[in-house]
């Protein structure tokens, strides 16, 4: 009988699994270890300065070749552009100059000055930058403080600053001379052009000091007017041009209008020491009547006025109109606003042409400037 028992199966088991690493896996991983040092020790190697110095310097060829690209341009290749000079820029070239400019310093000493065709106080002044009044002062002896007095070819004493240039006399003290002319003892005292001793001021009479700041009133040189109804002021006249009016004639307006064609000044301003302004006008042009009125006075006068023409306008005002080469009007003459009185020249006290015109009210004087159109 035939066995038909089961064959012996043998059981099949699980595979048992590898426990190793492949190798190409192995060896990528040591490669990416080794580079990574590699580049870390690079980078610790660039930041060390025995690296910065040799990366800094050209070496070998390359320097070599650097320098000799810097002298030849055209040896650069072309592919790179080609430096080109910048368009010129325009400016001021600044010059050197070898000479030393030597600052300006104040005057501490009078300057001398001596009186040309044309001159007046007040021109003077404003080219020594002093007041007409200090170069007044400072000349009394030969101006008597008369602005009209200057003539050409004298010489004038032009104080170094505003004050006044005095001669020191007999008796005289620091304290007495600052007193007088209403200055500051200690600035004459420091004055350095008046070279004092400051524990001993002793000066000897005739020595000229400066006083800075100093001043004293005026000799106001006033011409006389004539007596007429309404003129507010006493009779009087003085000169042969002179006469006393009647009542009656023109009367003016009030309203004045230049007795020159030019408007502007050719000499004096109107200020303390001069009581008019000096109008420009040649020799031969025609001067006006400023206002309608009666002329009391026409013809030459002392004083340096010269040749003169006074109108009193019958209402408080008179106008003076001096230096003139020639009146063409009568003493007693009634004239209108405008009306041709004579001609500008430069008689009397004057070193140039011009028309001194001046503007009374009720005696005294006021500024031309006020009333002028």
């Amino acid at each position: 009988m035939k066995n038909h028992s089961n064959p012996q199966v043998k059981p099949v088991g699980k595979k048992k699994k590898s426990s190793s690493i492949p190798s190409w896996l192995s060896r990528l991983a040591w490669g990416v270890a080794i580079f990574m040092v590699a580049l870390m020790m690079y980078l610790l190697w660039q930041r060390s300065p025995v690296a910065q110095a040799a990366l800094a310097a050209p070496q070998g060829a390359a320097a070599a070749n650097l320098d000799s690209q810097t002298a030849n341009p055209s040896a650069i290749p072309e592919t790179l552009p080609v430096l080109q000079p910048a368009a010129g820029v325009d400016a001021i070239v600044r010059v050197t100059n070898p000479r030393t400019t030597i600052p300006s310093r104040p005057r501490s000493q009078p300057e001398k000055y001596t009186i040309q065709k044309g001159d007046s106080v007040f021109g003077i002044a404003n080219q020594f930058k002093v007041k007409p009044e200090s170069i007044l002062w400072s000349n009394y002896s030969i101006l008597n403080d008369d602005p009209h007095m200057i003539s050409v070819g004298m010489e004038l004493q032009i104080p170094p600053t505003d004050g006044i240039y005095y001669e020191w006399k007999e008796n005289d003290t620091l304290d007495k001379v600052a007193a007088n002319y209403k200055a500051d003892e200690v600035s004459i005292l420091e004055w350095p052009g008046n070279k004092l001793d400051i524990t001993n001021p002793v000066v000897e009479p005739g020595t000229m000091i400066m006083i800075p700041g100093g001043s004293r009133e005026f000799k106001q040189w006033v011409v006389p007017v004539a007596y007429a109804p309404k003129s507010g002021v006493t009779k009087g006249v003085v000169g042969p041009g002179g006469c006393e009016v009647s009542a009656g004639g023109p009367v003016g307006s009030g309203t004045f209008v230049w007795p020159a064609v030019q408007h502007f000044l050719s000499g004096n301003d109107y200020w303390s020491g001069h009581l008019a302004i000096d109008i420009a006008a040649g020799e031969g042009a025609p001067v006006y009547a400023a206002d309608s009125g009666v002329v009391v006075y026409a013809g030459s006068i002392g004083g340096g006025y010269g040749n003169m023409v006074m109108v009193d306008h019958q209402n408080g005002y008179h106008t003076l109109y001096a230096h003139m080469s020639q009146v063409s009007v009568y003493c007693g003459q009634g004239v209108g606003q405008g009306q041709l009185l004579g001609l500008a020249g430069s008689t009397g006290n004057s070193t140039g042409a011009h028309l001194h015109f001046e503007v009374r009210y009720l005696g005294g004087f006021i500024s031309p400037w006020f009333v002028l159109n």
